[in-house]
């Protein structure tokens, strides 16, 4: 029988935007208990971003917001209220896991830092997410995932060498950050189930982004080489980039790495006589050549249905693929078959698909609970079951304002 592996975890999420929500979304998916805890006053921003269902702004409109944050319940508080700020100790009282992803300091300013959270809960594990951590010089420097992908160095290397830095689509450190954040919380976990003591994680989001940077980091300490921008060419592998395919802004992904796949390529495209070209024989001679090598091959694919192409390349064993878009991953049979996306009907936005998990525990598998919260859906709820308020606190407390 498969059974709930984090069943019995309590989450108090004062996390925001996206590298904290998603590193949340990893412990709910799993079956721990994540109370989010937002405002209507200063909303979480995917709340306010695009896109909203049929092109309507509201705050439990937003895709993005709900893809990302399904099996969460969701706790309205007004964290400027005094009374406000109770009830957040109350809840770091109740939990087990305590995760914020503000600017450093934020949380002092409130009262709710580590020292005063472990002195109401003194085994809390306290999981921080900033920008660039809780401490150094730039610790409070005010940067979204666009700027945190500039300054870790992703942004000039993506592009073409003779045009100006394009970086990666979204904030790119808020997808690799979360990750590291989630193992970190459940290793803390790990430690306190074996010395009764919690801890606090201080994660940076730049210094976890670098790790993907290792190669140019490494090539400029070792050799002085700066890595420049290259488009999609590949230092090892030729031809290697997306080419034309017939229609309207179709495209495939190639890549040739020895020369066994060139011929492979070359029979697959019915264009035998390409490797006798001296312009393309060998590797070599085909990096020197590039520029035509992409031309010619474009030539052909340009005639070619996409997935005539994949499914010939493939039979031949050269990796490619289509480059798909949001329709055609939402189609992906491979993606179908693995049940990635969880469908679930939302109060607001009606069936709308959210993310899965991409490792599959055979025991222990990640679920859809529930779809992604409207906010303050579960207020009374956790007021109630989880910090046990009688009904005349909880209507005093709403008629205050600690609840919008």
């Amino acid at each position: 029988m498969q059974k709930i592996a984090l069943n019995g975890l309590k989450i108090a999420d004062f996390t925001w935007s996206a590298a904290g929500p998603v590193a949340t979304k990893y412990l709910a998916d799993y079956g721990a208990t994540v109370v989010k805890i937002e405002s209507s006053l200063q909303p979480d921003f995917l709340r306010t971003s695009r896109p909203f269902k049929d092109n309507k702004a509201g705050l439990d409109r937003a895709g993005f917001f709900v893809y990302k944050n399904s099996n969460k319940l969701s706790f309205a508080l007004n964290l400027h209220l005094p009374k406000g700020i109770e009830v957040a100790r109350r809840l770091a009282a109740w939990g087990d896991v305590v995760c914020e992803s503000f600017r450093p300091g934020v949380m002092e300013s409130m009262g709710l830092s580590y020292e005063e959270l472990r002195s109401i809960n003194p085994d809390i594990i306290m999981f921080r997410s900033s920008a660039q951590g809780q401490t150094g010089p730039g610790a409070r420097q005010p940067l979204f995932g666009m700027q945190l992908t500039a300054v870790a160095g992703f942004t000039t290397l993506t592009g073409w060498p003779d045009r100006d830095p394009s970086p990666p689509f979204g904030a790119y450190t808020d997808m690799v950050a979360p990750r590291f954040g989630a193992l970190a919380i459940m290793s803390a976990l790990v430690k306190r189930a074996k010395t009764g003591k919690g801890t606090c994680i201080d994660l940076s989001q730049l210094e976890a982004s670098l790790q993907f940077l290792l190669p140019a980091i490494v090539d400029y300490a070792a050799n002085g080489n700066v890595m420049k921008r290259t488009g999609n060419r590949c230092d090892s592998a030729a031809p290697h980039g997306v080419y034309r395919c017939a229609g309207e802004d179709v495209w495939v992904a190639i890549s040739v790495f020895s020369d066994e796949q060139w011929h492979a390529f070359c029979g697959a495209l019915l264009h035998p006589e390409w490797p006798q070209d001296t312009r393309f024989k060998e590797l070599d001679d085909r990096k020197r050549n590039e520029d035509e090598l992409d031309s010619v091959i474009d030539s052909v694919t340009a005639l070619m249905p996409v997935q005539e192409i994949v499914h010939r390349m493939l039979a031949a064993g050269v990796p490619a693929s289509p480059v798909n878009n949001g329709k055609t991953v939402l189609e992906d049979q491979q993606l179908k078959a693995r049940n990635y996306f969880w469908f679930m009907e939302h109060p607001e936005i009606g069936l709308m698909p959210h993310a899965g998990e991409a490792a599959q525990m055979s025991q222990t598998p990640a679920r859809p609970f529930r779809p992604a919260p409207c906010l303050g859906e579960h207020t009374e709820l956790v007021c109630r079951e989880f910090l046990r308020m009688s009904d005349e606190e909880f209507l005093e407390l709403s008629q205050q304002g600690v609840f919008e």
